[in-house]
């Protein structure tokens, strides 16, 4: 079976430690780091409950990214939710991205992004809406916990990423590994 493409919907980046990100006309990644002027951006973690914890960890949270279509669906059931809302840097279409296994790559134009995990929905979701943390948990058809809100990667190879940029998406080798929450 031939990888999945998908294209990018929209982008965002905020320098500032808020929930939401602004939308912009396009970002820059950076090998090992992340988007250039995004508060997220660090070779270690740079979200704030992480750095409680532990600062030395690295960032395995660079680049957030969030399936249009997941918006599409809470939106459906109530919520108004926008790209760029939930905190995402990349908003997609076309990928069932929380189904694609750790370490497969993203190339968007010259960037290279391998995906390192999930996001876990936080409490911070239900501040934004009234119960959409609720709503982005949901379960696999054998039972397994589904945490929708998207996933989060490092950049390989830095470059521009502009709405509606096609994704190109490549396996890692072996045996394929879910991704779990990071």
């Amino acid at each position: 079976m031939a990888p999945p493409t998908g294209h990018v919907v929209a982008v965002h980046r905020s320098a500032e430690h808020e929930f939401s990100k602004r939308t912009c006309p396009s970002i820059s990644v950076v090998p090992g780091l992340g988007v250039e002027g995004d508060a997220h951006m660090g070779s270690l973690v740079t979200h704030r409950s992480r750095v409680a914890r532990d600062p030395s960890q690295p960032n395995l949270r660079q680049v957030h990214l969030v399936a249009a279509e997941l918006l599409e669906e809470v939106n459906a059931a109530g919520f108004d939710v926008s790209p760029g809302q939930i905190g995402e840097n990349i908003t997609t279409s076309g990928l069932d991205l929380i189904r694609l296994p750790v370490g497969t790559t993203l190339r968007i134009g010259e960037a290279l992004l391998v995906l390192t995990g999930l996001r876990n929905p936080c409490v911070q979701l239900d501040s934004f809406r009234d119960g959409l943390q609720g709503a982005m948990l949901g379960r696999d058809d054998d039972g397994t916990l589904l945490r929708k809100t998207g996933v989060m990667s490092v950049v390989v190879n830095g470059g521009d990423i502009t709405t509606g940029d096609e994704i190109a998406v490549s396996f890692p080798p072996g045996e394929p590994m879910p991704m779990k929450q990071i």
